[in-house]
């Protein structure tokens, strides 16, 4: 965990929390988890953060989009958690409040699914 938000910079494979208001549509809304793409330097520099949501609604374990990120933490811990690639979005992340999400960061094994989903989806490599 970051011992002091004054100098913290989400960085990537960082979950965070993010709030996704206003939504439109099918967006997800409030305040969720948030599996941070983008490295520490654009999101510094820029105050912009690129990523995907992550959500706990089980209806999600048959999307094909979806990566099992493990369990959820808190009062969830009894769910399973799901990155979400076909929701990626782009948050200034310093207005919308952004803070370290309690599981830190995303395992080695689920962001490398995540990202061959991703690459699958949108085939920029």
């Amino acid at each position: 965990m970051v011992k002091s938000l004054l100098n913290w910079v989400p960085d990537r494979q960082d979950i965070i929390w993010i709030n996704c208001n206003p939504q439109v549509g099918q967006e997800m809304r409030d305040i969720h988890p948030f599996l941070v793409l983008s490295p520490r330097a654009f999101n510094d520099k820029t105050s912009l953060v690129i990523g995907l949501p992550m959500t706990t609604a089980e209806y999600n374990a048959n999307n094909p989009f979806a990566v099992v990120a493990g369990k959820a933490s808190g009062n969830k811990s009894d769910k399973t958690s799901y990155v979400l690639c076909h929701q990626p979005k782009s948050f200034d992340w310093r207005v919308r409040d952004a803070k370290p999400h309690p599981l830190g960061q995303l395992r080695e094994s689920y962001f490398v699914q995540v990202r061959e989903l991703l690459n699958q989806i949108i085939q920029l490599t």
